[in-house]
């Protein structure tokens, strides 16, 4: 998992009066992290003194409630337990991007399926020069469906490059800066990979690479929304998807299969953290002050 904005001594209060972090409900299904960026996932439970989180593995771990804070969107916060429910349950509420999932129901704001609150409606918004590219169609597609409604908000334009052999000259067409900036999703960003080694070479100030652990963008959403117990491991040598497609007995053809697959996803709670972080890493990239 990519380092964060932050360092790691955000416990580091020997000596000093402990500094104090926004206070935000620990909702279900609120994407946090703990302080040293080791354990990313959703809230699945919140009790007295504890909130427990879920990873994309459904590795469970328990964290005490207190001073010590977590990281939201990369930031330092304070979970607290949410206010008891009043009347007919509906849809919990988050803090901006990377709160609890969006349904529309009850009295709270409206929310997108990013889990934002909604911004009312306006005029379209001029694109920025700022963009954010993305690897393929599918990725495009599912960055659309959960943060569309934010991007457009933002004057934020998607590309995708039909993948990454040519990112550097890519990048370079471009022309960022401090002011134009990039941000681009790879696919299987790990060490040693051949995704890593380009985004080596484009990296500057003006640029973010970010990625995610997966083969494919279809293996960010969880297995459970489309009803599956997990991903299947396909041998090296197969073509990833079809051999998917074979394993859970889908019929042949990927483009069938990826709609079904997009229309599963509902929400931000229904995609891994590893791909919502880097999303929303990206995007405050895009719109920080002074990028245009």
């Amino acid at each position: 998992m990519r380092s964060r904005r932050y360092g790691p001594d955000v416990l580091a209060t020997a000596g000093r009066r402990r500094p104090e972090f926004p206070r935000v409900p620990a909702e279900h299904g609120l994407v946090v992290e703990d302080a040293a960026g080791r354990f990313c996932g959703a809230v699945v439970l919140c009790e007295k003194d504890a909130v427990t989180l879920e990873d994309r593995r459904g590795t469970r771990r328990v964290f005490p409630l207190g001073p010590a804070p977590f990281l939201l969107d990369g930031q330092p916060v304070t979970l607290v337990r949410p206010p008891a429910p009043a009347g007919a349950a509906g849809a919990a509420g988050g803090a901006g991007r990377g709160g609890a999932a969006a349904s529309g129901r009850g009295t709270g704001p409206a929310r997108t399926a990013s889990g934002s609150v909604a911004a009312p409606a306006g005029p379209a918004k001029v694109a920025r020069a700022s963009r954010i590219y993305v690897e393929g169609r599918h990725d495009a597609e599912l960055v659309e469906k959960i943060w569309g409604d934010d991007l457009r908000d933002a004057g934020v334009v998607v590309e995708y490059l039909g993948g990454v052999d040519d990112l550097p000259a890519i990048v370079a067409g471009f022309g960022p800066g401090p002011s134009r900036r990039l941000g681009v999703l790879v696919d299987h960003l790990v060490d040693g990979s051949k995704e890593s080694r380009l985004a080596a070479l484009v990296r500057s100030p003006g640029v973010l690479v970010v990625g995610h652990p997966y083969v494919d963008v279809w293996a960010a959403v969880k297995p459970s929304v489309l009803g599956i117990g997990g991903w299947p491991r396909i041998p090296p040598g197969t073509p990833w998807k079809e051999g998917v497609l074979h394993a859970l007995g889908w019929p042949a053809g990927t483009a069938a299969a990826w709609q079904r697959i997009l229309r599963s996803v509902t929400s931000f709670a229904d995609l891994e953290p590893e791909f919502l972080g880097r999303v929303e890493e990206l995007i405050d990239f895009v719109t920080a002050p002074g990028s245009h």
